[in-house]
């Protein structure tokens, strides 16, 4: 099946190298024990930049910072990554599924242009060492070129396009979504998937399920429902779609080939178990960027987009929104969540480089967006003050960490639901061609009531 060269997104891509994977892999190997990882251009090693001082200062203060860390090399880009269930529990760490992707196709564009590249979703079996249990020592002397011994691979999947999202279902551990440069959704059983390797040529994984509804490419905005089976999408169709997995048991006997496949798609519904919408929600007036369910309803949900609005939806009451807040912030929205322990808080993050929380129940003042705090610090100085009517909103409130192991831009990033404070983030490192992932908890120091924690150092004065 070839794959269509597509445009850049409008969130950016990385360049890639020239290399091949094989390439690349062994110069990983080679490199073994190396140290830092340089950075050259022009024949020659670049003094270091801004962004390595601030690495080599972060790095000397990691045995402060965190309680545990791994750094793992990723010889491709990875546009996603994500926690999975919890395998195996010991005394001193845990067995966890992890999932992510590698985009390897866009780099070989010099090598190969029909698409035989794949791009892959690999499952992963990631030890996640306990608290204070690592020592201090040892998490700040890690190998940046090297591959870390607590993520090892379980099982790569060929993906029909890059992996751009990766959503797991909560009802089912072995049941994960996916997004890519198409129309529709696509659904893994993990288990039932043979495992494949990612070599030229390699005929793609199939989906176990199809979902359909979108009419042009649905790339990011994906959510699973907490509470019950179902699946949640907005696309470049200005729409918002809700499935059912549990629907799919009535279409298995149907002819697939009455499926509806979308103009772009990468699936052929004649090849694959296909489902359509239990509702297609409209109200955006540009892309949905993402899109999230309530914590207690599974007919209550969100979304943002381009058009910089927040949309509250709630499918017992019909397609058209239930509020509408039309600048929710001055750009495009890229990302919503609700919060799970407040179903009254929403966060949203936009291009306009601030975080926003609303309460729903007002969210709005004058048609405008009424965010009970917003926070600005990726791209203002801490504590500047901005004035939304007569309510002042202290930007830096609420700011305790900045994770800084990344020297490139982070693409994706998950908190640990089986372990708290731990999270997995991902970087693409553009000069290398390659990808960071890396699995941190900050030091319980940071965050514990103040008292007790000056109980125990007290103990460590005399140190």
């Amino acid at each position: 099946m070839e794959q269509q060269q597509q445009q850049p997104k409008k969130r950016g891509r990385p360049k890639g190298s020239t290399k091949s994977k094989e390439e690349k892999e062994r110069d990983v190997a080679a490199k073994g024990g190396g140290g830092e990882r340089m950075r050259s251009g022009g024949g020659g090693e670049r003094k270091a930049t801004a962004v390595d001082e601030k690495y080599t200062q972060w790095k000397d203060l990691v045995p402060i910072l965190y309680d545990w860390l791994a750094n793992h090399n990723l010889v491709w880009p990875s546009l996603s990554c994500r926690w999975g269930p919890l395998l195996e529990e010991t005394n001193f760490k845990n067995r966890q599924r992890l999932y992510l992707s590698e985009q390897a196709s866009y780099c070989l564009l010099f090598y190969s242009t029909d698409g035989s590249v794949p791009n892959t979703l690999v499952i992963a079996n990631c030890e996640v060492v306990k608290r204070k249990v690592a020592a201090g020592d040892h998490i700040a002397h890690f190998n940046e070129e090297s591959r870390s011994p607590f993520v090892k691979k379980y099982k790569t999947l060929i993906h029909p396009g890059e992996v751009n999202r990766i959503r797991e279902l909560p009802q089912n551990k072995n049941i994960v979504a996916t997004h890519t440069d198409c129309p529709e959704v696509l659904i893994w059983d993990i288990e039932a998937q043979p495992n494949r390797h990612a070599v030229l040529g390699a005929a793609e994984s199939r989906p176990d399920l199809v979902l359909t509804g979108h009419q042009d490419n649905a790339e990011f905005a994906l959510a699973m429902c907490p509470t019950e089976p179902f699946v949640l999408s907005g696309g470049k169709d200005k729409t918002v779609v809700l499935w059912s997995i549990h629907d799919h048991v009535s279409t298995l006997t149907t002819d697939a080939s009455k499926g509806t496949g979308s103009a772009g798609s990468v699936i052929k519904p004649s090849d694959n178990s296909s489902i359509g919408p239990r509702g297609i929600f409209q109200g955006h007036d540009d892309t949905v960027e993402d899109v999230q369910f309530s914590p207690t309803s599974a007919q209550e949900f969100c979304s943002v987009g381009d058009d910089s609005c927040l949309i509250l939806w709630d499918a017992r009451t019909g397609s058209n929104p239930v509020v509408k807040v039309e600048r929710a912030h001055n750009a495009d929205v890229h990302c919503v969540d609700w919060n799970p322990h407040d179903e009254n808080l929403i966060l949203t993050g936009s291009a306009d480089h601030s975080v926003c929380m609303f309460d729903r129940r007002k969210l709005t003042s004058g048609g405008m967006g009424l965010p009970i705090h917003k926070f600005e610090d990726h791209n203002a100085d801490v504590g500047k003050k901005k004035e939304h009517g007569t309510r002042s909103l202290d930007s830096s409130t609420g700011l305790f960490f900045k994770h800084a192991g990344h020297r490139d831009k982070v693409v994706d990033f998950h908190w640990n639901a089986s372990d708290p404070w731990t999270v997995v983030s991902v970087s693409d490192d553009s000069s290398s061609g390659g990808g960071t992932l890396q699995i941190w908890r900050m030091s319980d120091l940071l965050y514990r009531p103040e008292e007790e924690v000056l109980a125990e150092l007290e103990q460590f004065k005399s140190h």
